[in-house]
């Protein structure tokens, strides 16, 4: 059992946004990884990171950090981005003494809507990370895709409006595991808004064909440049959920500002492919990969 410590990294509106910390038992400093959990930004929390996959790096030699971050609707996109910041901030301050992290070398690692919290980490935090990875992350999130109703989510039966918006709280929420009660509801929300094209209104609370220009500082494929951060992109080609043509854009976008970087596309693979987990030799393959990355730009880096 990896040893696990979890501390509240942030406190606003009466919530508490909490943070577990997962090291080996030594006094080594270690590079770190700020891990963010997907759930379209909507559910999921901390404890979602797969125990395989946290024994990877940590057996590698890595700190994991698990942050939880305010959910949408209740929280809107600006302050969920003011908690990455946080986080990151917390953790390069913070790490050092209490965790024995190096804080030069810190990267940043997440899923779905995390891998999208990723990839805007690489512009919106400071010091920029030394290496990001978006496993089937998302660079638009104005664009069609997400604005207008999904062919995938609409063969499924139509949601009612009046059914999904009793799901949303009276307060911001920072957690909601997949085994809450209430995921099951925020999960029909996301449905919905999938199926009408309402999920950037609902996360953000503007209007993508109205305020175009405001979704300028939260798309990441907007706003790459040459001291964007070294990325490694993973995505399945028949991802249903953050299309596959997102990492695609992604990676010609990096090429194009001579960004180190590398994708890795995984054919026949889906939404979530990681869950099959390391039994199947694709995904520990992948998972491969991320560890050279990190090796390269992260560990062989001295403090």
């Amino acid at each position: 059992m990896i040893p696990m410590h979890t501390a509240i990294y942030k406190t606003v509106s009466g919530v508490d946004i909490q943070a577990d910390v997962y090291r080996t038992a030594d006094d080594t400093i270690r590079p770190a990884i700020l891990w963010l959990h997907g759930g379209a930004l909507i559910f999921g929390d901390r404890g979602a990171i797969a125990p395989d996959q946290l024994e990877t790096y940590v057996g590698a030699g890595y700190v994991v950090i698990s942050v939880d971050y305010r959910l949408a609707p209740e929280t809107k996109l600006e302050a969920i981005i003011d908690d990455l910041r946080e986080a990151y901030a917390w953790v390069r301050l913070s790490g050092p003494d209490r965790f024995r992290i190096d804080p030069e070398r810190v990267a940043v690692i997440g899923h779905s809507a995390g891998g999208y919290l990723t990839l805007m980490a690489g512009y919106c935090v400071r010091p920029r990370p030394r290496a990001l990875v978006s496993f089937y992350g998302y660079g638009d999130i104005a664009g069609p895709w997400y604005s207008r109703p999904d062919p995938h989510y609409c063969r499924e039966a139509a949601v009612p409006s009046e059914e999904v918006y009793g799901a949303i709280a009276s307060r911001a929420l920072a957690s909601v595991s997949f085994e809450d009660p209430r995921a099951e509801a925020r999960w029909r929300f996301y449905l919905y808004c999938r199926q009408q094209g309402l999920w950037p209104l609902e996360v953000t609370g503007h209007d993508p064909d109205e305020e175009r220009d405001w979704y300028g500082p939260f798309c990441p494929v907007r706003n790459v440049t040459e001291a964007y951060p070294p990325t490694l992109l993973i995505h399945g080609d028949q991802d249903t959920d953050g299309p596959f043509e997102q990492s695609v854009l992604r990676a010609e976008e990096l090429a194009r500002r001579g960004v180190d970087h590398k994708f890795v596309p995984l054919p026949g693979r889906g939404h979530g492919f990681d869950g099959e987990g390391l039994a199947d030799t694709i995904v520990s393959g992948v998972f491969q990969e991320v560890l050279v990355f990190l090796h390269k730009h992260v560990k062989g880096h001295a403090a």
